[in-house]
């Protein structure tokens, strides 16, 4: 019989603490605004590269695609 006693309080008090502890703030998303992304003078000569390369040049000209909502695909039939 003590056992389950004890089994029981350990339950209560579980659902206890899981209520009672505080709720974490939600994040909000990057937004473009928050990236410092270097830019480029005019007149400066730019690299052109295609694909994915490591290079010296600390410019950025273009950035990838940032998207704000979530991607929904269907998986693909086997």
């Amino acid at each position: 019989m003590n056992i389950w006693v004890q089994l029981a309080i350990w339950v209560i008090s579980y659902f206890v603490s899981v209520a009672a502890r505080p709720k974490p703030p939600q994040a909000k998303p990057a937004a473009f605004g928050d990236f410092q992304f270097p830019q480029s003078t005019e007149g400066t000569p730019q690299a052109v590269v295609f694909g994915d390369v490591w290079t010296p040049d600390w410019m950025v000209l273009g950035v990838g695609q940032y998207r704000t909502q979530a991607i929904k695909q269907k998986g693909g039939k086997k």
